[in-house]
């Protein structure tokens, strides 16, 4: 007799990240992972190293020099924060909080996949909303979420398709569900959004309690192999979160790299600077070629590719990885004719738009 896990846990289908690796090319383009094109802050890297001869040491476990520093960099209130590894952990926190077996958790159709495994590993049911134009429909979601939503997931900007919805419609959201369903705003992309109309959710989060903040250092800080992660909501929210995690989350390294990184505003401004210039380029140069764009606001494009024989998502995947050029397959979010391309440096970009000429004039 073997021991079998909870009912459900076997029907997870893992996440799978970007891949890095192009066959039988040595030092092949990674533009799979949505990961800062500029590197990390120097400043943070500096950190981290000088942290090495304290390796024997275990972390602050409330990591309370990284949460004043976030505060005093964001104008909020340190004890309303807790960080995680990676925002991911936070969403995982949440489920393992809120959720109980049988719970509805609603997302948009395209939404990250984690919020699935999340509400998978918690037994929860699953609901996607029907998108408008790939961008997340209040509407939708609120018709879908009904009265009996224990959680609704909004990555907002979102991930894959780079889209957003401005901030009055998520207020809208926020008014229209019940005061026991929480909202969980997933803002990993925020610092590239510079649209007057947008807001990351931090004002809403302090007016209420039924709405919680993420947010990430993967992205626009650059510091992905850290695991890093902050979320912002009500005292109560954060308590419990505290609660659930573990006593030692998140590491020395992360600790000191994330501190740095959150007060180097120079870095964060290169950074958003670069994302503006290349994305625009990518869309004018890739719908030139004769394939669709979304209108992105992150630091990636949705690429959608015909289903004609010769010119297909698929084939175009493979052209440019045996050119060391590799993107991202969009498949499992319900995207079989797309592909996402993160921005990369000037000579990626451009490689990247060759690459893709010559498939589709081939």
């Amino acid at each position: 007799m073997s021991i079998e896990p909870r009912a459900g846990i076997l029907d997870i289908r893992p996440y799978k990240p970007g891949s890095s690796e192009a066959p039988g090319i040595a030092n092949p383009v990674k533009l799979s992972s949505n990961e800062n094109a500029l590197g990390c802050s120097e400043k943070a890297a500096e950190a981290m190293k000088a942290m090495a001869p304290k390796l024997h040491l275990y972390p602050d476990g409330g990591a309370t020099k990284l949460r004043q520093a976030i505060a005093e960099a964001e104008g909020l209130e340190a004890e309303n924060i807790v960080c995680g590894t990676g925002s991911d952990e936070l969403l995982q926190l949440l489920g393992r909080a809120y959720l109980d077996p049988g719970d509805k958790v609603v997302q948009s159709q395209y939404g990250f996949l984690v919020y699935r495994l999340v509400a998978m590993q918690c037994g929860a049911k699953f609901v996607s909303a029907p998108e408008r134009d790939y961008r997340s429909d209040v509407d939708a979601i609120l018709e879908v979420a009904g009265d009996d939503t224990k959680i609704v997931f909004l990555a907002n900007p979102n991930n894959p398709t780079g889209t957003y919805i401005p901030a009055d419609e998520v207020r809208r959201l926020r008014d229209g569900l019940p005061a026991t369903t929480l909202l969980v705003l997933d803002a990993a992309y925020a610092e590239f959004v510079r649209n007057p109309d947008y807001e990351a959710g931090i004002e809403l989060a302090r007016e209420r309690d039924d709405v919680v903040v993420t947010r990430t250092f993967s992205k626009i800080h650059g510091l992905a192999a850290l695991r890093l992660g902050w979320a912002y909501g009500n005292k109560a929210i954060i308590d419990v979160l505290h609660r659930v995690r573990g006593p030692f989350n998140v590491n020395m390294a992360a600790i000191e790299a994330g501190t740095a990184a959150i007060r180097d505003k120079a870095f964060q401004q290169r950074s958003a600077d670069h994302n503006d210039e290349w994305v625009a380029f990518l869309r004018q140069q890739i719908g030139g070629l004769g394939l669709e764009v979304t209108p992105s606001v992150c630091n990636f494009v949705l690429i959608h590719f015909p289903q004609t024989a010769g010119k297909t998502a698929a084939e175009a995947d493979a052209y440019l990885t045996s050119k060391g050029l590799i993107i991202r397959s969009v498949e499992p979010y319900g995207l079989p004719n797309a592909l996402r391309a993160t921005v990369g440096t000037e000579a990626e970009n451009r490689r990247l738009v060759e690459v893709l000429s010559d498939f589709m004039n081939a």
